[in-house]
């Protein structure tokens, strides 16, 4: 480990106000931070869980929003005996997904043409992915699809979009994503065919029934607030919402990670009309823009609230260290790039690359902002306000493989005292190859590596959103949330455990691995250089 910063970790363009550290932030393992609180109340809340985020909250999953029935929130609501009144998002249509499923890709060439694309195939594989992607565009664009939802339906309770960031969840809202689809109609482009506008048609699934009663659009935090307003099912007063769970902020620094650019946050950083200029928020900008959401989340009527920490986005296997560590202990790669390049294969002057002193940089400024979640949460419990911490970004910490578990030697001062590696649930350590934090790799004769993200290299699979839902049930079950079987009656009794078993069935990429992903990534790397996929999904606000 390192325990002090030196010159040559530093990027000379990382503003004043990021407090470069040589090792990553301690995660407080008491999602109390050890204040009680003395909770009184009464009645039923209407309604029992509410969610604001992002992807990590819709349910994302390989370049698309689709398997939200798998979503943690989803996973959460089934154990609490409220599946059938929980309200979420659906998306299909003929790529089972928006805006692009790449596992559904990844098999439909593999249906076609077997485990690998040769030569030979080039010509007609390019073929089959222009038809696959000219179908899912013209869908969302101009079939079913891109019909909004009925405004006059009950908001829903995952209120989570992918891609936005704080400003987002406090002032986006469908109208605007309505004007934004207006402005831009679709443009039927042989060569760029990416759904146009798949974040404001995602989000219209989400919010076009969020408003008031005058028929006004709200925007997440102002909708959830409206659904806490409704009160008790007895009285109709008091909270609305028995359980709010916050999990926004990575946005504000993932498009660093997604474009291999580092852009600070400066000037017009809170207005959505300009800020996509920017890649990763400056501390002291997203403090201001973290206490404008407090106070807003303050206001809505929840009677148990739960905020996440904001993971590194550094340790999504989308961004993938190469080259030699410069020095014993060190967590970083000297760069970062795409993981279908090696070693060998990697030129820092050609192809997309952060260095490590910018990611560095990166995951000291999201240290600075779950500092000021975790002093948000522990004000709130101060106040009386029944708040807890999930420390999310602790457990992806402690799963890191090629960051810490294969190099034990960069592991932070603290990782002993909280346990060292994050203990996998039993049924996920039993698998022939437990899951890892690895490019997701497979080929005719099962998985090869990873299983914690999914195809995109930054979204869980739907394992690990169990592990996710898990852990938020942990703290659920520690702020006294009463769970009950599936006739939503009969309480339970004991620690409420997700099934694994059942889960890792219902995960198409760990119980049927995709044949055509072998060794090398070369199918994604072919799929990338011949239709620029990657970079156009990850500019889409993925």
């Amino acid at each position: 480990m390192l325990r002090s910063v030196t010159p040559d970790m530093l990027d000379p363009n990382t503003p004043a106000d990021v407090v470069i550290r040589a090792e990553a932030r301690r995660p407080e393992m008491d999602p109390t931070l050890g204040i009680p609180v003395n909770l009184q109340s009464t009645g039923r809340p209407r309604h029992r869980l509410v969610t604001l985020g992002d992807s990590l909250t819709q349910g994302f999953q390989s370049g698309a929003i689709f398997n939200t029935s798998l979503s943690y929130p989803m996973l959460i609501a089934q154990e609490l005996g409220w599946q059938q009144q929980f309200r979420y998002p659906t998306y299909g249509g003929p790529g089972d997904g928006l805006p692009l499923n790449l596992e559904k890709l990844v098999r439909l060439l593999a249906e076609r043409f077997g485990d690998t694309l040769d030569w030979w195939e080039f010509a007609p594989g390019l073929v089959v992915v222009r038809e696959f992607l000219d179908q899912v565009e013209d869908y969302w664009e101009r079939q079913a699809g891109s019909i909004a939802p009925d405004p006059s339906a009950p908001i829903q309770h995952n209120l989570a979009v992918y891609g936005w960031d704080l400003r987002n969840t406090l002032s986006r809202n469908a109208d605007l994503c309505q004007d934004v689809i207006a402005a831009n109609p679709p443009n039927d482009d042989f060569l760029q065919q990416i759904v146009e506008n798949a974040n404001e048609r995602a989000a219209l699934r989400v919010l076009n029934s969020a408003r008031d009663r005058q028929g006004r659009s709200l925007s997440p935090v102002h909708a959830a607030a409206a659904l806490g307003a409704e009160g008790t099912q007895e009285t109709g007063e008091g909270d609305g919402i028995e359980t709010l769970i916050v999990m926004i902020g990575a946005n504000n620094a993932l498009g660093s990670i997604l474009t291999f650019n580092v852009v600070w946050s400066g000037p017009g950083y809170d207005d959505m009309s300009r800020n996509d200029v920017y890649t990763v928020w400056r501390p002291i900008h997203f403090q201001a823009e973290w206490e404008r959401l407090v106070v807003e989340i303050k206001r809505i009527r929840a009677r148990h609230v739960i905020i996440s920490t904001v993971p590194h986005v550094s340790i999504a296997p989308l961004a993938r260290g190469v080259g030699k560590k410069t020095a014993p202990g060190s967590r970083y790669f000297p760069y970062y790039t795409y993981p279908w390049l090696d070693n060998s294969s990697f030129d820092p002057k050609k192809h997309p690359t952060l260095t490590g002193q910018q990611a560095r940089a990166i995951d000291s400024a999201i240290d600075q902002y779950n500092d000021l979640i975790t002093a948000s949460v522990r004000q709130a419990r101060q106040e009386g306000r029944d708040w807890y911490l999930f420390e999310l970004a602790g457990l992806l910490d402690r799963v890191a493989f090629r960051r810490y578990l294969e190099d034990p030697a960069a592991r932070p001062s603290w990782w002993e005292q909280v346990g060292g590696a994050y203990p996998l649930p039993a049924a996920l350590q039993l698998l022939s190859l437990p899951p890892d934090s690895r490019f997701f790799q497979s080929n005719r004769s099962g998985r090869l590596q990873g299983g914690i993200f999914s195809l995109d290299g930054i979204h869980p699979t739907t394992i690990a959103y169990g592990v996710m839902a898990q852990e938020l049930i942990n703290i659920m079950q520690l702020a006294g949330v009463p769970f009950y079987e599936p006739d939503g009656k009969t309480q339970r009794t004991g620690p409420i455990q997700i099934d694994f078993v059942r889960l890792i069935q219902q995960d198409t990429l760990i119980s049927n691995p995709p044949k055509a992903l072998a060794s090398g990534l070369s199918l994604l790397g072919w799929l990338d250089r011949n239709f620029n996929i990657f970079s156009r999904l990850l500019r889409s606000n993925l």
